[in-house]
């Protein structure tokens, strides 16, 4: 699944990028679970995921294109414990992988 390219939204203030924490089954859902970088298979589908979710932020992240190696440097550099890429940016489904 990583060989294909995909997208990321990535904050203009921080340059920070938008990320998922997966629930852990039997912990306390407010305990706040490792990171996990949103992939996107289209930059429309990030742009979409923005819109239906958080409209009134969406001027504030840019999308950027990323293939494999940069996904890697990039999840080394954040800390990240995998990824999670957008099936579906309206329900939202998202399938989640580990490193």
């Amino acid at each position: 699944m990583l060989n294909q390219p995909y997208y990321t939204l990535r904050s203009k203030a921080n340059g920070q990028y938008l990320v998922a924490r997966p629930p852990v089954e039997g912990q306390h859902p407010e305990i706040p679970t490792d990171p996990f970088l949103l992939l996107f298979i289209a930059d429309f589908d990030a742009l979409s995921y923005l819109n239906a979710h958080a409209g009134e932020l969406a001027p504030q992240f840019s999308v950027e294109y990323c293939d494999r190696a940069q996904i890697k440097k990039i999840s080394d550099r954040w800390g990240y414990k995998g990824v999670g890429i957008v099936n579906d940016p309206l329900v939202p489904r998202v399938e989640f992988m580990g490193f």
